[in-house]
């Protein structure tokens, strides 16, 4: 008895070892920057009492630098996996307080066998990043690690959600494996991530930046897009990704989670009648209209900051979780843009290799003209929107709330790519461009030897909205399955949701295609 006494009190030991992690001088350095431990962040993450974890005790190999007398249990990274509601997921969550989260040989392959599990198993894999980057001591192995990373997510894109926290530093090579996942979350004023930090940039260019204003949260929000959410702290962070998992599944095999409601898929929504100005110039928010429509009102919007003039995010109808791309009428008048493009087609292939339905409302008078969208490629970048719509084959619904002008009128999932039920309401303009530029087109000659040019410019003006402004034209050629009264849109759309659940559409056999990238 007293050598099993001894036996377990020799694994506590251990176990209390690894748990501490850096020590307590570092944990409390941790929370002075207002940062949880790698512990308590899964604690925060996962159902309570649901983490089991995998390879407490690795230590690393490495004897160069002195390094062979620090050899602390976990080697900066702790794995295993866990549930959030109830369901399987597999993470791994960064020690800054061991070797400042740095990663070396041990700590990747720790987390590659994670990422391998999750695969292998079919369940989603989450990332919480807060290091130094590569582990200087170990030369590298330490780069080789990061590219086993980078291979597992590549694999693993499409087949698992992959998740990742910026929860800290997160530079250099280290910033590529969140990049390859579907989304990053990053804490306000704790985070950054840059593939070169401001002394680098300081050498290079002569700009004077700060960490924050060159990686900070705020800037990959609205700036570069690097960002999907940004949260006010750590517990905010872990709470919002514990949100997502309400939309998402556990893999690409499988419908995403049902969501209980009381909100009746029979409701009409009376605001909605009136909600479009009837001046076809003023703006209005489309946020009201997502919020009218779908299940109590809850939308969990992606890349809020970013090219405003695209809403994209996750909600539920009739219980099912659908991906919502939504032009703005309230920003840039709601154009289609180079930003606005690459945000939704990344959203749209999400949702389409996840087996999450499509709903797109549609208010979108054309592409951003200039010299410096075409000069940036807005030809190339506009057709990732276009061939992410092609491309998917979950089903897809629009509705055309106003304006549907030009090609973006084809790109905004028409029923020319697949579209499988497209709805009007009433107050839809549907043509190849605005009343007053088609006018200046087509009667150019007749306006120009007119005796009183600017009277007869708004009788043909009238006379082309007449024709045009309106879904009756389209819906004649069967563009259009249904002009509907605005109220009744909820109804429609999960009475469409409900038809289209067993749909199977098989794209042409290939290895994959080639996105305009």
């Amino acid at each position: 008895m007293s050598d099993t006494n001894g036996f377990k009190a020799d694994l506590d030991a251990r176990r209390a070892e690894a748990r501490l992690g850096g020590g307590e001088a570092r944990i409390a350095r941790q929370h002075d920057k207002g940062k949880l431990t790698a512990r308590e962040r899964l604690d925060v993450l996962l159902d309570d009492g649901s983490f089991e974890e995998i390879g407490m005790f690795v230590r690393h190999q490495c004897h160069d630098f002195s390094l062979d007398q620090n050899r602390p249990y976990g080697d900066g990274v702790v794995t295993g996996y866990g549930t959030i509601h109830g369901r399987l997921v597999y993470v791994f969550s960064q020690d800054f307080t061991v070797f400042g989260g740095s990663l070396g040989l041990a700590h990747a392959e720790k987390i590659v066998k994670i990422m391998k599990l999750a695969m292998e198993n079919g369940a989603p894999v989450i990332g919480l990043n807060d290091s130094g980057g590569a582990r200087i001591q170990e030369g590298v192995v330490s780069l080789g690690g990061y590219a086993d990373i980078f291979l597992l997510n590549t694999l693993a894109s499409g087949v698992v959600p992959q998740i990742s926290a910026v929860m800290g530093p997160c530079a250099g090579g280290a910033v590529y494996s969140p990049a390859i996942t579907d989304f990053i979350f990053m804490v306000q004023g704790t985070s950054y991530m840059f593939v070169t930090g401001p002394d680098v940039v300081k050498t290079v260019t002569q700009e004077d930046v700060t960490h924050e204003e060159l990686g900070g949260a705020s800037t990959h929000a609205s700036k570069s897009g690097v960002a999907h959410v940004t949260c006010g702290n750590d517990v905010d962070c872990l709470l919002r990704i514990r949100d997502l998992f309400d939309f998402i599944p556990q893999n690409c095999e499988e419908p995403p989670p049902r969501q209980p409601t009381d909100d009746p898929a029979d409701r009409a929504e009376a605001a909605l009648d009136t909600l479009v100005p009837e001046n076809p110039n003023k703006p209005y928010d489309m946020h009201d209209v997502i919020r009218h429509v779908v299940d109590d009102g809850r939308f969990f919007e992606i890349h809020r900051d970013y090219a405003e003039n695209l809403i994209v995010g996750f909600a539920h109808l009739g219980g099912r979780s659908v991906g919502i791309v939504a032009n703005q009428p309230s920003v840039l008048a709601g154009v289609l843009d180079i930003k606005a493009s690459i945000k939704g087609a990344r959203f749209v292939r999400f949702c389409d290799a996840f087996n999450v339905p499509l709903i797109v409302f549609e208010d979108v008078p054309g592409f951003l003209p200039g010299t410096d969208q075409e000069w940036r490629g807005i030809i190339k970048h506009g057709a990732k929107l276009l061939y992410a719509f092609c491309e998917a084959t979950v089903p897809k619904m629009t509705v055309i709330t106003r304006k549907a002008y030009g090609g973006a009128y084809d790109v905004m999932n028409s029923k020319h790519i697949r579209g499988d039920l497209n709805f009007a309401w009433p107050t839809a303009e549907i043509a190849v461009m605005g009343p007053k530029g088609a006018v200046e087109i087509i009667y150019r000659k007749q306006l120009a030897g007119a005796e009183d040019p600017d009277a007869l410019k708004t009788e043909f003006t009238d006379q082309y909205r007449h024709k045009f402004a309106n879904p009756y034209v389209a819906a004649e050629y069967g563009y259009i399955d249904d002009v509907i009264e605005p109220s009744q849109t909820r109804r429609k759309l999960i009475r469409g949701l409900e038809m289209l659940e067993n749909k199977v559409v098989n794209n042409p056999r290939r290895k994959h295609g080639n996105i305009p990238l």
